[in-house]
């Protein structure tokens, strides 16, 4: 009887201890599942944020070596006027600006795989107009060949035989290799081609150590060379062809490309874009090479 009544009292104390932890490992259950939804929102709001964010971001791919519409100031910051001028498109427009300097032989390569939204440096629209979607055609501009002072190359004529340079992926490297118009130069210049550097400064330090005889570049870049360096370099004076900036965009993004040729008009109706031409006009820059109005 007394064993009985042991097991009785010892089989409400194991039913009593069961319902406890029950009771316990419910409430650590609903807490858990309670964590998980909030971390769960809470990542879901991070992400949004962040693809909302993503999504009013502009990207100006540029080259850092292009003054003066794109360049690496003294303090190591990047400057220019066509990144002074996408800046202003994008405070306009509610866009988060950011200038990415990039390599631009690899331009196509850094659009097309998301990495900027735009090309937006001095980028010459003609013989490229089905190859991006485009904004209107803002800035006049030629490309010529510049030569050391007091050198005998006056004309295209007495360039048989000399070392030619230009920026790889230029558009004065397409002038020269591609268009009929023009090919026909080449076979004038040292082993009948025209050569390619990564970039315009390293193209400028080797005509002035006379390294090269011929430098081919646009127009603002040869106005720049020849106000930084005075007495040092010459411009021919016959350009090769006389084209226009624009910006440009992956090909289906019209509406973009139509609200920054929108905004442009409006920053040159404002005063705007002179005076940020005027801010570079030791540069070589003028208001009289605007064209979109």
């Amino acid at each position: 009887m007394k064993k009985m009544k042991y097991l009785a009292v010892f089989a409400a104390a194991f039913a009593l201890a069961a319902f406890v932890l029950v009771g316990c490992s419910s409430g650590a259950s609903s807490s858990s599942a309670s964590t998980s939804a909030s971390s769960t929102s809470a990542s879901a709001s991070a992400s949004a944020a962040s693809a909302s964010s993503d999504a009013n971001k502009f990207i100006v791919g540029f080259d850092a070596e292009y003054p003066p519409y794109g360049f690496k100031a003294a303090d190591g910051s990047y400057t220019g006027f066509d990144l002074d001028l996408a800046q202003a498109v994008c405070e306009m427009n509610g866009w988060e600006f950011e200038a990415k300097p990039i390599d631009w032989d690899a331009k196509d390569l850094e659009l097309d795989s998301g990495n900027i939204t735009c090309i937006w440096n001095g980028f010459t629209y003609e013989g490229r107009e089905d190859k991006y979607a485009w904004s209107g055609q803002y800035m006049l501009n030629e490309q010529v060949f510049v030569v050391a002072e007091g050198s005998d190359v006056t004309a295209y004529e007495n360039m048989g035989g000399k070392k030619v340079v230009t920026q790889a992926g230029s558009a004065a490297y397409d002038l020269l290799s591609d268009n009929e118009e023009h090919e026909a130069m080449e076979t004038l210049f040292d082993g009948n081609k025209v050569a390619t550097v990564p970039d315009y400064n390293t193209a400028f330090l080797q005509l002035e150590s006379g390294a090269v005889d011929v430098v081919a570049c646009d127009l603002s870049i040869a106005q720049y060379q020849i106000a930084q360096n005075p007495g040092k370099f010459v411009q021919l004076d016959e350009p090769l062809n006389s084209e226009h900036y624009a910006v440009g965009f992956k090909l289906g993004e019209d509406e973009m490309a139509a609200k920054v040729t929108e905004s442009l008009k409006k920053l040159y109706e404002d005063g705007t874009v002179e005076t940020l031409i005027n801010k570079y006009a030791d540069y070589g820059m003028d208001i009289n090479n605007w064209v979109l109005k």
